[in-house]
Order: C-alpha cells, then sequence, then structure tokens
C-alpha cells in the first residue's frame, strides 16, 4: 500500500523507469572548522564512508526508482577532539514529495546535540543490526546515531503515505536504542536517565507509547488529506490539517514539553504560518493560538500571522 503512494505521486513529478534498491538520495557533510590540527584527509573519508553508509546501505525491502528516493541530509558539525574522539552535534532533515506538485514537504528538522564518537584513518564505517554496539562502541556510536536517526525517517515518510506504515522502522529505532553503544560519560543520549526528556530514548519512546497514539494517525492525515489534497481542495485540506491540532492539544495537556511535538513542529512551523497566512482573519485568530500553545519556540511567529 505504502509503495504504491509513493509510486503515484513520484510519477506525476517525474518519470524514471530505473530501478535501484536503496532508499535515500541524501548527503552527509562533515564540518570540522573549530577543531585543531585536524588531517583534512580523515575528515574527507569519513564524510564519504557516511555518505556511502547512507545512499548505500538498503534499508527497507522495497524497490526504489530514483525519483522515488527520499531527500534527507545529515549535518554532523565537530566542535571538540581528544585523540580520535570527536564530539559535536548531528543536524538531521528529511522531506517528502507532495502530490500533484513539485513541492516537497519537510519531515524532519532536528539537532541531536549530544554526539561522540571514535573515529581513526582507516577505520571501516559499517551498521550491523544484529551487533549495534560493535566490537568497540564507541566507534560504534557514530553508525549507531545514524541509523537510528535513518529509521526514524523512515517511520515518519511510511506513516506519511499509510496509516501506521512506520511502525517496522519504529521498531528497528527502538531496537537501535535497547542495543545501543555504552561506554561511560563518553557515550550519552540513548537511556532514559541522561540529561532531559528530549533524547533519543525518549523520542522514540513516545513515538511508540500508546499515551502518544493520537500523533500518528494525525500525521498520516496532516500529509494525505491535507499536503497531498492541497493543490485539488485548498480550503477543504487546510481545515483538515488545523482541525486536526484538536487531538495534538490534548495530548499536549497530557504530556506537556514532549520532545515527540517538539520534533514534529521544528519541521513544520513554515507550514503552519503559511497556511496561517492564506486563511480568513476568522480563522487565523481561531487556530494561531492553538499552534502558539503548542509549538512555543515559534509562538511569536503564528500570533504574528494572526
Amino acid at each position: 500500500m505504502i509503495k504504491r503512494f509513493i509510486v503515484v505521486i513520484a510519477c506525476m513529478l517525474l518519470l524514471n523507469t530505473v530501478v535501484l534498491a536503496q532508499e535515500f538520495n541524501g548527503k552527509v557533510t562533515v564540518r570540522y572548522e573549530r577543531l585543531q590540527g585536524v588531517d583534512p584527509k580523515l575528515m574527507e573519508n569519513l564524510e564519504n564512508s557516511l555518505n556511502q553508509l547512507l545512499n548505500n546501505t538498503k534499508w527497507t525491502n522495497d524497490s526504489y526508482k530514483n525519483i522515488e528516493k527520499i531527500e534527507a541530509s545529515f549535518l554532523l558539525n565537530l566542535t571538540k577532539k581528544s585523540g580520535s574522539i570527536f564530539s559535536g552535534t548531528l543536524t538531521v532533515q528529511a522531506s517528502r514529495p507532495v502530490f500533484n506538485s513539485a513541492y516537497t514537504s519537510p519531515l524532519v528538522n532536528f539537532q541531536d546535540r549530544d554526539l561522540s564518537f571514535k573515529y581513526e584513518q582507516g577505520q571501516v564505517v559499517l551498521f550491523d543490526e544484529q551487533r549495534v554496539a560493535g566490537s568497540d562502541p564507541v566507534a560504534a556510536n557514530l553508525t549507531a546515531t545514524i541509523a537510528y536517526y535513518i529509521n526514524i525517517i523512515l517511520g515518519f515518510t511510511y506513516d506519511s503515505f499509510q496509516q501506521g506504515g512506520g511502525t517496522e522502522f519504529f521498531k528497528k529505532a527502538q531496537y537501535i536504542v535497547l542495543n545501543a553503544p555504552e561506554e561511560g560519560k563518553t557515550i550519552v543520549g540513548w537511556k532514559s536517565s541522561e540529561g532531559s526528556n528530549k533524547n533519543r530514548y525518549w523520542l522514540i519512546d513516545q513515538i511508540m507509547n500508546p499515551r502518544f497514539e493520537a500523533f500518528r494517525p494525525y500525521l498520516y492525515a496532516y500529509h494525505r488529506f491535507g499536503m497531498d489534497m492541497m493543490w485539488e481542495k485548498p480550503e477543504e485540506s487546510r481545515r483538515v490539517i488545523m482541525d486536526g491540532l484538536e487531538s495534538l492539544v490534548t495530548l499536549n495537556q497530557q504530556n506537556p514539553s514532549s520532545v515527540l511535538l517538539q520534533f514534529f513542529f521544528n519541521a513544520k512551523s513554515i507550514e503552519y504560518i503559511g497556511m496561517l497566512k492564506s486563511m480568513t482573519e476568522v480563522e487565523r485568530k481561531k487556530y494561531a493560538p492553538k499552534l502558539a500553545a503548542l509549538d512555543i519556540t515559534n509562538a511569536a511567529k503564528y500570533n504574528d500571522a494572526r
């Protein structure tokens, strides 16, 4: 079912008959300007290896044509180095095509701020889902983190085309968390007890937790009956998206400061603001306060759009 939706949308965008196994048309960029005495060749090798991991690995059982591939980017910004141990942030972005349009709708726009890993010249960059932590946990932490977010992207993408379609990939992300590398204070982000409630553990926990069961049906309706119908029925599509916010309002009241809602609105705030601006004044006054309450980070922008 999910593949049928992807194929239909892809054909509306461009004809391409070359079938490839891999799912991503992505790019990994490694930045290291803040580090001193780092061999540029080492960083180039790391970047090339991560691009091969993303784009040349078969992450699903489906076959993708070129035009069906998922657009994604990973920015690894390295800020500290101690020997062969690197630390920094990982910014992840991904989008999906919108039916009958050249527009792609953002699905993921998130920064993971706690990433440390080992990387040395000649090190092989691979992810083994049967041995997530590998033989060297600190070296494996990078590939485990990349694989985790790849499965999050796949889960959101498949959920956006078919209700519940991303479950397989969310389960894989959860499996990575349960089997994640461990190494004292060097590796963080995988446990419920580490730092705030906005790490990798809590994101997938909330996606899979029955307390948040209203989120995934809304994600599906947002895209299939909202964005994908926007060209044909713009007013009706916007109402589907905006009226559906009520389920998120209830979810937010029961689970304040949710990392899942923050994750969602990080990607969607610009779309919401654009929809508000295209609505009547009465509608803007109705929906802007709900959005401001749900997405406090962008509350001023929603209020400005009223």
